[in-house]
C-alpha cells in the first residue's frame, strides 16, 4: 500500500524538514566532534564505541550516535560525557542473531552484510525483532529496492550509510519512491532533484520518519550537494 505524500499534518514543519539534520559526520577521535561543522543538515556525530571507553579526560560531548565496535559492557568505564542517541551495529548471518537479542539503552540500529545473500530475510528479521535496519548505499540496486520495500512501511524507519552527496541523494529519492510506490530501482539510478526540492514540508516529514539519518564521512561535502542540488534551504536574511 503506498502512502500519499501530500497529506497535511496538524503542525507545520520547517522548509527545510527534508534535509534537516540528515548528515551525521562519522568521528575519528573525540576531540573532532567539537569541531565537525554545525549546518542545517548537520545531526549527531557517530562515534566508535572503543574511542570513548579510552578518551583519558572527562570531555562533555552532548548527544552521539555510538559505534559498537565493542562490546557496549566496556563503556561502563568511559568517563566522557555524551547523550547516546542511538547505537550501530555491523552485523552478519552468524552475529544477526545475537545482534538482534543485544539490549542497549538507546535505539539500535543493525547494518547486515548482504552479500549475496537473502536480503528480505535479513531485513524481515531485523524489522520482527524492533530493531532499526541500517542500509549500506554501496549495496546493489536491487538489494536497495529490496531493503525499502520492507522499511518504507515497518515501524521505526531505517538508517543509512553513504560514501558522497550523490549517494545520500539517491537514498532521499529511492525512499519518496518506497512511500509513493513508484519503482525504486529508477528513483534510485536517476534522482529527480527538481522533484524532491518541491516537496511541500509535511511531505517532507513524512520521507524522515522513514529515512532517520545517513552515515557519511565528510558530511560538509555532502552538505555542499546537497546545497548544489537545490535541497538546503537558503538562509534568511
Amino acid at each position: 500500500m503506498s502512502i500519499p505524500l501530500t497529506l497535511g499534518v496538524p503542525h507545520r514543519p520547517e522548509p527545510g524538514a527534508l534535509v534537516a539534520g540528515l548528515l551525521h559526520q562519522r568521528s575519528r577521535s573525540s576531540e573532532r566532534v567539537e569541531r565537525d561543522a554545525d549546518e542545517v543538515t548537520s545531526g549527531p556525530a557517530i562515534v566508535s564505541a572503543s574511542v570513548l571507553r579510552d578518551h583519558p579526560g572527562e570531555p562533555t560531548l552532548g548527544r552521539l550516535v555510538v559505534d559498537l565496535d565493542i562490546d557496549p559492557e566496556e563503556l561502563r568505564g568511559s568517563r566522557a560525557v555524551y547523550e547516546a542517541v542511538r547505537f550501530h551495529l555491523d552485523v552478519d548471518a552468524e552475529t544477526i542473531d545475537d545482534a538482534t537479542a543485544l539490549r542497549v539503552p538507546s535505539p539500535l540500529v543493525l547494518f547486515p552484510d548482504l552479500g549475496d545473500g537473502p536480503t528480505l530475510d535479513a531485513v524481515t528479521q531485523i524489522v520482527e525483532a524492533h530493531r532499526i535496519p541500517g542500509l549500506i548505499a554501496s549495496a546493489s540496486p536491487r538489494q536497495v529496492a529490496d531493503v525499502l520495500a520492507v522499511v518504507a512501511h515497518a515501524d521505526g524507519g531505517f538508517f543509512a550509510r553513504a560514501r558522497s552527496g550523490s549517494e545520500v541523494i539517491a537514498l532521499l529519492s529511492a525512499t519518496v519512491a518506497a512511500l509513493r510506490g513508484d519503482d525504486i530501482a529508477t528513483a534510485w539510478a536517476n534522482p529527480d532533484t527538481a522533484a524532491l526540492a518541491a516537496l511541500r514540508p509535511e511531505a517532507a516529514e513524512a520521507v524522515r520518519t522513514v529515512l532517520l539519518g545517513i552515515e557519511v564521512d565528510d558530511a560538509t561535502a555532502a552538505h555542499h550537494d546537497l546545497a548544489a542540488a537545490g535541497l538546503v534551504p537558503a538562509p534568511s536574511a
